[in-house]
């Protein structure tokens, strides 16, 4: 099965990508987390930057890059989230 989602990018993921959200087609599920910022890192390259302190949320639900599987549905939203600076 593959679903179409919404990514969604954050704070420094924006200026790596250039944009702010994406539709995405044909996303294959259930996927694991770690597939899922391959296909990403496919299509952003750049994103590469952010490799190992970025967290997706698929439905508002933090996901680690790993083996996590997560099933997508039609319409979800995948928020890429790197790390907040600030005070």
């Amino acid at each position: 099965m593959t679903a179409q989602v919404s990514v969604l990018y954050f704070a420094k993921s924006v200026e790596l990508t250039g944009v702010k959200e994406e539709e995405l087609v044909a996303i294959p599920t259930p996927i694991s987390s770690r597939d899922l910022w391959q296909l990403l890192l496919q299509r952003h390259v750049r994103l590469g930057e952010l490799q190992d302190r970025v967290v997706l949320a698929v439905r508002q639900q933090y996901v680690a890059i790993g083996d996590q599987v997560v099933t997508l549905r039609d319409g979800d939203e995948v928020a890429v989230v790197p790390p907040l600076s600030g005070g």
